[in-house]
C-alpha cells in the first residue's frame, strides 16, 4: 500500500517544470523496474500535454533499456551464450515487447525443413547446398550490404517477417541452425568481412590419442550463400595487404559475434545522426566486455 502511494505521488510530479525535480522523480520510478510500465502507460493515455507525453515515453524507454542492459550482462556471463538468444536481445532494443515464442517457432520450422533434407552420407558441400537452397531459394532470404546503413536489417524478427537482412542477422540465423544441426560451420574474423568457414576435423585412426586436425574446407558468405575457396580468401587478404594471416581462420564465439553486430548497428545510427541510440548501443556493447580479460571479447 505504501508503495502504491509513493508511485501515485511520483507520477503526479512527472509534469513538474523543474528539471531537477523531474530527474529525482525519474530516478525513483526507474528503481521500480518493469513493474512501473503499466502505470506509465496508463498515465500517458490520460495525458493531453505532448511534452509530458514525451517525458513518459522517455521514461518507458529508459525502463526497458535498463532491463535490457541486465539481460545482456546475464547472457554474456552465462556458461555458453546462445547465439540466437543474443540476436533476440539485439532486436529487443528496438522491439521491447518482442514476441519471442513466435521467433523461436519460426526458427524451429526452418530447422525442421533443413533437417528433413540432411543425411549422414552428404559431403560438406552438399550439406551447404541444402542449407542455401532452403534459406535463399525456398524462404527467399535476401541479403543487403552493411554499407546501406539500415538498422532494420539487424533485427532477427524483421528478418523472419520481411525475409531481408544483412550479413549479421542472416549470419546469426545461419550459424544458429548449423549449431542445432551439428554442421561444423563457424564465423571467422576476416578483415572487413563477416564470413563462415566449414571446419572439418580430420582424424588419423592409426594414431592413438589423436585429437584430430581442424581443416577449413571452404568459406560461405551469409548474404547469399556463395561458397569461396581458400585460394579466394588468400587472394582477398593479399589484395588488402592483410598481415597476420593465421589469425583470420580461428572461429569466433557467440559473444564476439553479437559484439560486432552491435558495433555495426551503432555505426548505422551514427550515420543517421541518431547519436542517442548509437550511445545506447555502445552501452550494450559494454555489457559484453569482461573486465577480467582487459576489455577483450572472447
Amino acid at each position: 500500500m505504501q508503495a502504491n502511494k509513493e508511485i501515485s505521488a511520483l507520477l503526479q510530479l512527472i509534469d513538474d517544470p523543474d528539471s531537477e525535480v523531474f530527474d529525482t522523480v525519474a530516478a525513483k520510478l526507474l528503481h521500480y523496474g518493469k513493474d512501473i510500465i503499466p502505470n506509465l502507460e496508463q498515465l500517458w493515455e490520460v495525458t493531453v500535454d505532448e511534452d509530458v507525453q514525451e517525458r513518459i515515453e522517455s521514461l518507458i524507454h529508459r525502463v526497458h533499456f535498463q532491463d535490457l542492459q541486465q539481460e545482456f550482462f546475464d547472457w554474456s556471463h552465462s556458461k555458453n551464450p546462445e547465439l540466437l538468444r543474443g540476436a533476440i536481445l539485439v532486436a529487443k532494443y528496438q522491439f521491447p515487447d518482442l514476441n519471442i515464442p513466435s521467433i523461436l517457432s519460426q526458427f524451429d520450422q526452418i530447422r525442421r525443413n533443413i533437417w528433413l533434407e540432411l543425411n549422414n552420407y552428404l559431403t560438406p558441400l552438399e550439406q551447404v547446398n541444402i542449407f542455401n537452397s532452403i534459406l535463399y531459394n525456398y524462404y527467399k532470404l535476401q541479403g543487403h550490404e552493411l554499407t546501406e546503413r539500415e538498422p532494420k536489417y539487424f533485427f532477427i524478427n524483421q528478418v523472419l517477417e520481411s525475409k531481408q537482412g544483412n550479413a549479421y542477422s542472416l549470419g546469426v540465423l545461419y550459424l544458429a541452425l548449423c549449431e542445432l544441426l551439428d554442421i561444423p560451420i563457424f564465423a571467422v574474423e576476416l578483415p572487413r568481412q563477416f564470413v563462415f568457414a566449414y571446419i572439418d576435423t580430420l582424424h588419423h585412426f592409426y594414431k592413438q590419442d589423436d585429437e584430430g586436425v581442424q581443416q577449413v574446407q571452404f568459406y560461405i558468405d551469409p548474404l547469399n550463400g556463395m561458397v569461396y575457396t581458400q585460394k579466394d580468401v588468400d587472394t582477398y587478404l593479399k589484395k588488402i595487404n592483410a598481415s597476420g594471416r593465421e589469425n583470420y581462420f580461428t572461429p569466433i564465439l557467440s559473444k564476439r559475434i553479437i559484439f560486432k553486430m552491435l558495433e555495426e548497428l551503432a555505426l548505422c545510427y551514427r550515420y543517421k545522426r541518431d547519436d542517442q541510440r548509437a550511445d545506447e548501443i555502445q552501452q550494450l556493447m559494454r555489457m559484453l566486455v569482461d573486465v577480467n580479460t582487459d576489455n577483450n571479447i572472447d
